[in-house]
């Protein structure tokens, strides 16, 4: 539950709805730092890091904060960097979100500035890429902060940078990403009435801006199963007891969680096994077998439900092999449910339209992808939305996703990307004037 204050300034704003013309100075500020913005997207696709490594990107971005006068505060959640904008009059205060880091894909782009770094993640050797696009968010947020600071001496209120590592998620046994960054106390000192936050997206045509009030990605959560049998010979599957059978079988019963214990008429939901890993020779049956995977829901209801109907699942199949199971459901701390604030959303819904242009601005489909970002947007009223990456002529249905190692940002998006920030940022702060 929020408990927010809201200023007397935020008030105000909630009632008036944005300018449907894009700013003058949105155009000029779009213009000057297109190229910059493009040059630093390139660099940092082509030196990504992975989640809590981000050591490289974070010195650069503090470094160019730096040199605009700023003062930001490093080495936030590991290698996150936050800096004040003091606007010249009074007014609100506005977050902004950008993360940084990358995913363990070997790239298969084929660019001229194309990631060969590689690194180790989870004991194996692989490579290194931005194949999500936090290289555009980081890139499209200094160009935003280039543009704010040249016009704060006119600027009503406050704007936090938030530059976050860890996005992706954290290494086993590690914490990090934004819920490190709000246990270390990124809104402590700095409260702010909203925050704003992008995605690039594979599946929006570039030009296209997508957003919904409400709920926006779902909520995901991992969980972990071992089932732990009795080693035999192959030949004499009776003189043991085989977790592989009792793995399958229970991966082929939790398929009825969804099917059929779940309300899908209300929301969607997604029970996944990604991972299954036992034995180690074609004729012996092992002693355990370890499973992982996702649920990903939009419902807090559904989501408790479904944790205790896959622990069910597990633990009864399993006895019913004669295995015992170790499940834990779920293994981690997930991320909720990322949500837009219904009020804030529509009122700035037109500063959107007016960079993208009315027709361009749709309302995605719920998706089942999840973002750490959910929970700023728990803190304070919030509005997330998608930029379109997918160059025209190419299909964003059959484009190559966010995740791929065939990934290919059109740079189009950078440009769209800041124009709809610095237009949001603006408007809010003015108050819709």
């Amino acid at each position: 539950m929020r408990r927010l204050a809201i200023l007397p300034f935020a008030l105000c704003a909630l009632t008036v709805h944005a300018q449907a013309t894009q700013r003058p100075e949105v155009a000029a500020a779009a213009r000057a730092e297109q190229a910059r913005v493009v040059a630093w997207r390139r660099d940092f696709h082509q030196n990504p890091e992975l989640s809590n490594q981000e050591q490289r990107t974070a010195a650069k971005v503090a470094e160019h904060l730096r040199a605009l006068g700023l003062k930001p505060q490093t080495g936030i959640a590991h290698h996150g960097v936050v800096a004040i904008i003091e606007g010249g009059k009074p007014g609100p205060r506005v977050a902004l979100r950008a993360d940084m880091d990358a995913l363990p894909v070997t790239e298969q782009t084929g660019l001229p500035f194309a990631s060969k770094a590689t690194a180790t993640f989870n004991g194996q050797s692989t490579g290194v890429m931005h194949a999500c696009g936090h290289d555009g968010h980081t890139s499209i947020l200094l160009g935003v902060a280039d543009a704010l600071v040249a016009m704060r001496k006119d600027l009503p209120g406050q704007v936090m940078l938030i530059f976050q590592p860890a996005e992706e998620g954290v290494p086993p046994g590690e914490n990090g990403g934004a819920p490190m960054m709000l246990e270390e106390g990124v809104f402590k000192s700095f409260k702010p009435d909203a925050i704003f936050g992008l995605h690039v997206f594979s599946t929006l045509q570039a030009g296209q801006i997508g957003v919904r009030q409400g709920p926006m990605l779902a909520a995901s959560d991992r969980f972990s199963i071992k089932v732990h049998g009795r080693q035999t010979h192959g030949s004499r599957p009776w003189g043991g007891i085989d977790p592989i059978v009792a793995a399958a079988d229970m991966v082929g019963t939790a398929q009825t969680i969804v099917s059929r214990r779940t309300d899908l008429a209300k929301l969607p939901a997604v029970v996944t096994f990604g991972t299954i890993h036992g034995g180690i020779r074609f004729n012996i049956i092992p002693d355990d077998v370890e499973m992982t995977g996702t649920i990903r829901t939009f419902d807090l209801g559904m989501r408790e439900k479904i944790f205790a109907d896959l622990k069910n699942v597990a633990e009864h199949v399993g006895a019913a092999h004669g295995a015992t199971v170790e499940a834990k459901v779920p293994d981690a701390k997930g991320n909720p449910v990322t949500m837009n604030d219904p009020e804030l959303t529509a009122r700035m819904r037109p500063s959107l339209e007016a960079v993208a242009g009315k027709d361009n601005v749709v309302e995605p489909p719920l998706q089942m992808g999840a973002e750490d970002y959910a929970y700023f947007a728990r803190e304070v009223p919030s509005m997330y939305f998608f930029v379109g990456a997918t160059a025209k002529g190419i299909d964003p249905a059959t484009a190559p996703g966010n995740h791929s190692p065939q990934f290919n940002m059109d740079e189009s998006a950078l440009d769209l990307g800041l124009r709809a920030m610095l237009q949001v940022t603006l408007d809010y702060l003015h108050g819709g004037s």
